[in-house]
């Protein structure tokens, strides 16, 4: 277990100790997907679900939850972010999305990334979720990592 932050010696959760760290420039980007029918794609390309503008309810989403990453990820540190972008993108099978988050801190905006690109999903399919139930967030992933000590990462 030496290996995973998160966890001592023995096992238990702990939250990692960052105040040794140098503040650095800090961004992540992830990605995931939203599968849905035909029917959806149309009402979303033409802007026509009952419940309103889709896309923008679920940009508006994913950059709320970046901020609130902290308070659902129980060992996530609260940092300064200092951007967020949601993009959508509607294809012939459902919605691509990315999340783009920027910091300058102690520690990553991975998981404030993840947590964009889930909300913004979870928000995609109560949107939808009248015309197609069986609508699904697949494919959410980390794509890249830059700054801080390990510097650049990409899948």
């Amino acid at each position: 277990m030496a290996d995973l932050t998160h966890v001592d010696r023995d096992g238990e959760a702990r939250m990692v100790d960052v105040s040794g760290k140098d503040v650095s420039a800090r961004s992540a980007r992830a990605t995931g997907r939203l599968r849905t029918t035909p029917e959806v794609v149309a009402a979303l390309r033409e802007n026509s679900l009952a419940k309103g503008d889709a896309l923008a309810t679920a940009r508006i989403a994913g950059i709320m939850a970046a901020k609130k990453t902290p308070e659902l990820v129980p060992l996530c540190h609260p940092i300064a972010i200092s951007g967020v972008k949601v993009d959508l993108a509607v294809t012939d099978d459902g919605v691509d999305i990315e999340a783009r988050v920027k910091t300058a801190d102690r520690t990553g905006v991975e998981m404030e990334a993840l947590t964009a690109v889930s909300v913004a999903g979870l928000t995609l399919v109560d949107m939808v979720k009248a015309v197609d139930p069986a609508a699904q967030i697949s494919d959410v992933r980390v794509e890249e990592k830059l700054g801080g000590k390990t510097g650049e990462w990409h899948r």
